[in-house]
């Protein structure tokens, strides 16, 4: 009973991550198929085979995020520990 019980909660990490995988995928689909309004035919298998192989577009605040993690990572290059931490706070804080 024992064994029962551990294997299943061994199990209950990869079961809810994969429910949550078919749920984005789900939502991605109700997505394309709205974007894809009246579109028929090849065109429509077209729009959708572009739209679900497509993926979520960067804003330009989260690119500027990402180049300045880049540049503050590069110049702590070197540093370990708090030292480190407090840099890259310090850094990103930064305007």
């Amino acid at each position: 009973m024992k064994k029962l019980i551990g294997a299943a909660l061994l199990a209950l990490p990869f079961l809810l991550n994969s429910a949550f995988a078919a749920t984005e995928q789900q939502n991605k689909m109700a997505s394309c198929n709205k974007e894809a309004g009246a579109k028929k035919g090849d065109e429509r298998k077209a729009f959708m085979k572009e739209c679900l192989s497509s993926k979520p577009k960067v804003s330009e605040a989260q690119k500027a995020q990402q180049e300045k993690m880049k540049t503050c990572n590069a110049q702590a290059k070197g540093m370990k520990g708090d030292e480190r931490k407090k840099f890259m706070s310090d850094c990103l804080k930064k305007g």
